[in-house]
């Protein structure tokens, strides 16, 4: 990650300074967005790391579910399914132990095209299709830690209009990004449509 890197999407800086410098933490916030808004989802990896005393694959892959599920659970709850989430974001953590030796950061600073990356991504517990290609727009827009050719790979993520959290950029891109969802609902379409010319 870089040191100009923000993500601030939480409202909190600690927690936004974690994502921007943690690999592990923006992957398990990415993992929890859903179902629960932006704000919560990528917070937790600062929670999670306060109650575990670090943010460590390895660590946590080496947890058994109900221990991750009893810290996920713990007030205030860590999402808003935490008993599933748990069993997700500790099967994320197994994956990055087994397949990147516990470097969350080497899905990314070792694939040699976007199509790799994106095919890593798939892979990851918890990220279905969508996730995948957001995730590869957050490190593309946010971060420049993705490979050449990433937008076309990320669509329709890797556009300009602020669909997802890989749009913001500060407060006001986040309402940007909430308006902006909330017109599309209206339309009766989703965040992976286009808009209208």
């Amino acid at each position: 990650m870089t040191e100009t890197a923000t993500l601030p999407v939480t409202g909190e800086p600690d927690a936004d300074h974690l994502l921007a410098s943690d690999p592990l933490a923006l992957l398990l916030g990415m993992l929890l967005d859903q179902q629960v808004p932006m704000e919560w989802a990528f917070k937790a990896p600062s929670l999670l790391r306060d109650r575990l005393g670090g943010l460590d694959a390895v660590a946590i892959a080496a947890m058994s579910e109900a221990e991750v599920e009893a810290t996920f659970r713990a007030k205030p709850a860590l999402h808003r399914y935490p008993g599933s989430m748990a069993k997700r974001a500790h099967a994320l953590c197994v994956h990055v132990v087994e397949a990147y030796g516990g470097d969350a950061a080497a899905i990314w600073t070792t694939a040699d095209s976007a199509s790799e990356l994106l095919a890593r991504l798939r892979a990851l517990p918890g990220f279905g299709d969508e996730k995948s290609r957001i995730f590869l727009a957050v490190l593309g827009k946010r971060f420049a830690a993705a490979p050449d050719g990433w937008q076309e790979v990320a669509e329709p993520f890797g556009d300009d209009a602020p669909r997802s959290v890989a749009d913001v950029d500060s407060p006001e891109t986040l309402q940007r990004v909430r308006e902006w969802k909330k017109a599309q609902k209206a339309k009766g379409k989703t965040k992976s449509d286009r808009p209208a010319d």
